[in-house]
């Protein structure tokens, strides 16, 4: 029994089941600790973005942290990008990164680096393990941090702390306290302005108001009060037919000042401000109009089903029939003929995704009509990239697929995102996860030169071009996939698409689609 056994006796007995790695030297006692606990779900991701962004998609399906093992500073730095969307979704993960033996750092070794600076950022909770008498203390803290706040508990172990002989104990789960209630006074001064602004407030919901159930409630309200329902780069989307539908907050800047234009009142329920995701010559940077009052009712660390019940309540709404769901028609839509674009692509998914199926997206943007028809496909879940940082969704989906197995991942995917961490669908093969990616193949990076033409440049020269088009040479994706062990096609039609895509759906396993837009 030596240190890192106990680390996974305290994992597993608080649920924490599966661990995604990319180990080095430092890790190797840890890794032998895991051959000895086969209740534990051991993953490899090629590259650290892999890792961190499969815990992801993991937790944000499980309901339930993953653990992730990094190697050191620069395992950890691989691995930040993706740390920065789980932190923007406020997904638990038990982040735990090795380290050099305590007595070897005073050398400074090549590897040797300040991972507490680099963990800070992306990081609700860090810690350094001080010795085996300190494991367990430290990993029931991440733990409960991880899924009070929610967010990234990070702990550091030192090598020496790992092999070390520990004292073999008992582990019992961890109490973790109830999420608490939403502050009655600001449920009291939400339903006033509700009551009082007919048709000039809105709810922004994130987090957990995004089930299905919340929805529901938030529906009720929206329909007894007249609030719209908005929504914000929200981590897990129950959407679909038959389900409240939100409204998502426009990427583009002057459609999202549009859409909020006539408020008086925004109303927080998990979600946030608004805020252009860039700044730009004299425009603003918060969304609402000048004078919008902002009732920051529950945050994710709360119990949002409830604090959407008590304000239900406080309305007055609790039995009114909820507003704002759709039948299940995209199926009665017609199949796209022609040329292959990102409306035909959106168009031919919502006509045949099977029902519990999960969307991770990526597209960019490509995303087509998928945000118009999505209320009346079948019922799905929806995982956006929620912080920005590209080369998420791969991984996203190889993580949700490990969490759900039974039902179908489909991955929305831009080619140029794509490849920051296309060693996912390595991942996928190996692990044998029902997972169909779409790779939108326009071979440039479109949102820059949208981007580009935001700040008032049209005319792209030689250098500029060179820097936003990925065409010389071509991506092949079809034998990128193929290279990883993933079965692959290619579509050029819109025709070509709609046989492709009732292939890849009809069998288990990973499968990929190059879509040539």
């Amino acid at each position: 029994m030596n240190g890192a056994d106990l680390l996974c006796d305290v994992l597993l007995a608080n649920g924490v089941d599966t661990c995604f790695a990319n180990p080095g030297t430092s890790e190797m006692h840890f890794v032998a600790a895991l051959d000895r606990k086969p209740r534990m779900r051991c993953v490899l991701g090629l590259f650290e973005g892999v890792v961190t962004g499969a815990a992801d998609g993991y937790a944000r399906m499980a309901d339930k942290p993953a653990a992730t093992l990094l190697h050191l500073g620069p395992g950890l730095a691989n691995g930040l990008a993706n740390l920065h969307n789980a932190r923007r979704a406020h997904t638990p993960i038990v982040n735990i990164v090795g380290d050099h033996a305590s007595y070897h750092l005073q050398y400074d070794a090549p590897l040797t680096s300040d991972i507490e600076s680099l963990a800070r950022p992306m990081s609700n909770w860090l810690g350094r393990v001080g010795g085996t008498d300190d494991i367990r203390d430290k990993a029931e803290q991440a733990y409960v941090s991880a899924v009070m706040h929610p967010g990234i508990s990070t702990l550091i172990l030192p090598a020496d702390a790992a092999w070390s002989a520990a004292t073999d104990q008992t582990i019992h789960p961890v109490r973790v306290p109830d999420r608490p209630q939403a502050d009655s006074v600001m449920v009291r001064k939400a339903a006033s302005a509700l009551r009082g602004a007919r048709g000039r407030t809105a709810l922004i919901l994130g987090g957990d108001a995004m089930r299905a159930d919340a929805l529901e409630t938030a529906g009720r309200i929206s329909a007894g009060t007249g609030a719209a329902l908005f929504t914000d780069r929200t981590a897990r989307w129950q959407r679909g037919a038959g389900r409240v539908s939100p409204t998502p907050v426009p990427y583009n800047i002057d459609l999202a000042i549009a859409a909020f234009r006539e408020f008086q009142t925004v109303i927080l329920v998990g979600g946030r401000i608004p805020v252009g995701f860039f700044a730009y010559p004299g425009k603003p940077s918060v969304l609402l109009p000048e004078g919008c009052a902002v009732i920051d009712m529950a945050g994710p660390e709360h119990d949002l089903k409830e604090a959407l019940a008590l304000l239900a309540e406080e309305t007055g709404t609790s039995d009114t029939a909820p507003t704002g769901i759709s039948a299940f028609t995209a199926s009665a839509l017609d199949a796209p003929e022609g040329a292959l674009d990102a409306d035909a692509i959106s168009i031919a998914l919502a006509r045949v995704l099977p029902e519990g199926s999960i969307i991770c997206d990526e597209s960019i943007t490509s995303r087509g009509r998928l945000a118009a028809v999505a209320p009346t496909m079948a019922p799905h879940d929806y995982l956006p990239i929620t912080g920005g940082a590209i080369g998420i969704g791969i991984p996203l989906a190889t993580g949700a697929a490990i969490a759900c197995p039974g039902r179908k991942v489909v991955a929305l995917q831009a080619d140029g995102s794509g490849m920051y961490t296309v060693q996912g669908l390595w991942t996928q093969a190996r692990e044998r996860l029902d997972v169909l990616t779409i790779v939108f193949s326009n071979r440039g990076y479109s949102i820059l030169k949208g981007e580009m033409r935001n700040v008032g440049v049209n005319d792209f020269g030689r250098n500029a071009r060179r820097m936003l088009e990925i065409d010389d040479p071509t991506l092949d994706w079809c034998a990128l996939a193929n290279g990883m062990g993933v079965e692959a096609a290619r579509a050029e039609t819109a025709e070509a698409f709609v046989r492709v895509l009732d292939e890849g759906l009809s069998r288990p396993g990973p499968f990929l689609i190059e879509a040539m837009i």
